[in-house]
């Protein structure tokens, strides 16, 4: 027998009331721990080391400082400080830096298919460790939709194109702007038109196109009108002879990237886009086999359209204009519909200056008529249709998943997707169907809501996130499968969303069935894009990604170079990558803190939150006075 069973009742009742007491208070503590940690204002860090905090973060109240400094009593020795780190600034020349599409590196590769003007990166000793200066008097972007229409010469002060494209209205320079007057050189009358004039011969108005990718994109004026259809475009174009075209894009608050058509594929998966356009963009579709049409096809998903307006359509009309003679565009033309055949494409209509194609919704017809007419090959199916990271482009047909041969013409091979914009959160059919046997259609439906948490969350940290119309162009580091985009779907904004290609799964056709956009990228590299051109950057477990690839500084830097002066910066990851991270952005001059996780105090993985500083080169006076007294 125990001792309890052989004590008295008197003593039996003491027991039971200090048992019941002490559980009674056991059961208030922990509701008191639970009440205080689900505050709905964050707790979070602020380094005043350097100075009085911005404006930003004096609007955004806090509790108490998330401190991660070591304490030692006074008899203890101080603690050995590291040295800080500071990078210098980059010279007012490189304000226009994109390491990757370096005119003078170009020079050393071959001219042929235009492989110069592709993406060559610097070797790791050749990358600079310095920060991209914004040039002098570079202002806030105006607002969507304003901006739209209109940029501060001082961010973009090139005005080569207003006298080269002068007109074709693709932009007029007035004082200290520039004006958008929404023309191209097929459509000088203005983009609003010209889709009215597409929109008549197939239909932009249901919901079934959503995404859209422009090659050759100019100053992206057919992307900016198009997203008042809600159709989002990936414009792109290389950085070439037209100074500065995707910069303007990307000023105006249009997606774009740089890019070309020359000897890897675009960084974009396979079954990617509704829809794809070509308005005179000098891309020799006819030569060199029809590589480039093919590429097309294996980013346009199954009944997706090409559209194309310029030479050689339309040359019966227009070959004296185009300095041409009848035989060469007529020529031109029959190649691209010999290309346009092999690749089992409908022509759907060809009125003036248009012509429209249409891929196919299955490859069932496509595979017989192969058999018997011996057309182009289809690729092995050891080539995986996905894989678009300096991957060679092949001359071959990219094939369509299988569908059973009984089923229509009309099966959407791969699964067919929602309108948008019930699209944007229904379960894509790459998951639907086990194309990635990791995500089932519970998970990616509970990775939905857990980003609107999220996003939810980060809107107390960063009031301007809030802020409708604060932030345009936003970027995600590590998309997974663009749940914190969806969360922003309904705010003014756009977002690239960014699979590394070191990242576990490859999710970025999701991303895409979801009607979202977004690129391939490896973060120990530069990505194709101008200085300056994101307002805001999300990084989930980016550095934890790469801690054995590359130097966080690297990843640091480059996020600072694409980074607009007074941009903010949301940096998820585990508390002692943080801490490191922290410490190296204030030789940004970024101003940070970090931030509990929106679940509990007691995950590893914290928030930091940062924005950079608002700075320029120095006035050109004031460089030539500096200039002056060194000489001196």
């Amino acid at each position: 027998m125990n001792l309890f069973t052989r004590a008295s009742p008197r003593d039996k009742k003491s027991n039971l009331y200090y048992i019941t007491v002490i559980g009674l208070l056991c059961i208030g503590s922990y509701l008191l721990g639970i009440w205080r940690t689900s505050s709905v204002i964050p707790r979070a860090a602020f380094d005043y080391s350097s100075g009085p905090p911005c404006e930003k973060f004096s609007k955004t109240i806090s509790t108490r400082d998330l401190d991660f400094n070591a304490h030692h009593n006074p008899h203890d020795p101080p603690p050995v400080k590291a040295a800080a780190v500071s990078f210098p600034s980059c010279g007012a020349q490189l304000s226009e830096h994109t390491p990757c599409e370096d005119a003078k590196r170009s020079l050393k590769f071959p001219r042929k298919r235009l492989e110069y003007r592709q993406r060559h990166c610097p070797e790791r000793e050749e990358v600079l460790k310095c920060r991209i200066p914004a040039p002098y008097g570079y202002k806030t972007p105006f607002r969507w939709p304003e901006s739209r229409d209109v940029a501060w010469f001082a961010n973009v002060p090139h005005t080569e194109l207003t006298v080269e494209k002068k007109n074709q209205n693709w932009v007029r320079y007035e004082n200290d702007r520039f004006w958008f007057p929404g023309g191209g050189t097929m459509f000088p009358s203005g983009a609003d038109a010209y889709i009215d004039d597409i929109g008549r011969l197939i239909d932009l108005s249901d919901g079934s196109i959503r995404t859209a990718i422009d090659t050759g994109c100019g100053v992206a004026s057919f992307g900016a009108y198009l997203l008042s259809r809600n159709i989002t475009t990936m414009s792109f174009a290389p950085r070439d002879t037209h100074e500065a075209q995707v910069q303007f894009a990307l000023e105006r608050g249009v997606p774009a990237m740089i890019g070309i058509m020359a000897t890897i594929r675009l960084p974009y998966p396979s079954r990617a886009f509704d829809l794809a356009h070509c308005s005179r963009c000098l891309i020799p579709w006819g030569q060199n086999g029809g590589v480039y049409l093919m590429e097309v096809d294996r980013v346009l998903r199954p009944g997706g359209y090409w559209i194309l307006s310029g030479p050689p359509i339309n040359w019966q009309n227009r070959w004296k204009g185009w300095e041409r003679t009848m035989d060469d565009l007529n020529a031109e033309q029959t190649q691209i519909e010999q290309v346009a055949r092999s690749l089992c494409w409908k022509k759907v209509v060809q009125r003036d200056d248009l012509a429209i194609w249409q891929k196919p919704f299955n490859h069932v017809h496509c595979k017989k008529t192969r058999q018997v007419l011996k057309k182009l090959k289809f690729c092995r199916h050891d080539q995986d249709p996905d894989m678009a990271w300096y991957t060679k482009m092949d001359s071959c047909l990219t094939p369509l998943p299988e569908v059973d041969e009984a089923e229509d013409l009309k099966t959407v091979a791969g699964g067919k997707v929602e309108k948008w914009p019930a699209r944007l959160n229904a379960v894509p059919p790459r998951i639907n169907n086990g194309d990635l046997k990791e995500i089932t259609p519970e998970g990616f439906l509970g990775d939905t809501k857990l980003w609107k948490q999220r996003v939810s969350y980060y809107k107390t940290l960063d009031y301007q996130l809030g802020e409708t119309g604060r932030y345009r162009n936003i970027l995600d580091m590590n998309a997974y499968v663009g749940g914190f985009a969806a969360a922003l779907a309904d705010e003014p904004v756009w977002v690239m969303n960014v699979v590394p290609v070191e990242a576990k799964l490859n999710t970025l056709g999701v991303i895409y069935e979801r009607g979202l956009i977004g690129t391939y990228q490896n973060w120990c590299e530069a990505m194709s894009t101008y200085p300056r051109t994101y307002d805001f950057i999300h990084a989930d477990s980016v550095f934890t990604l790469y801690q054995d690839k590359c130097e966080p500084e690297d990843i640091l830097l480059e996020m600072d170079r694409i980074l607009r002066p007074g941009g903010g910066v949301i940096i998820r990851d585990d508390v002692d990558v943080l801490i490191k991270v922290k410490e190296l952005t204030k030789g940004l001059q970024w101003e940070g803190r970090i931030a509990d996780h929106e679940k509990s105090p007691h995950e590893r993985v914290k928030i930091y939150y940062a924005v950079k500083q608002y700075w320029t080169v120095t006035a050109p006076e004031e460089e030539d006075k500096n200039s002056t007294k060194a000489l001196s």
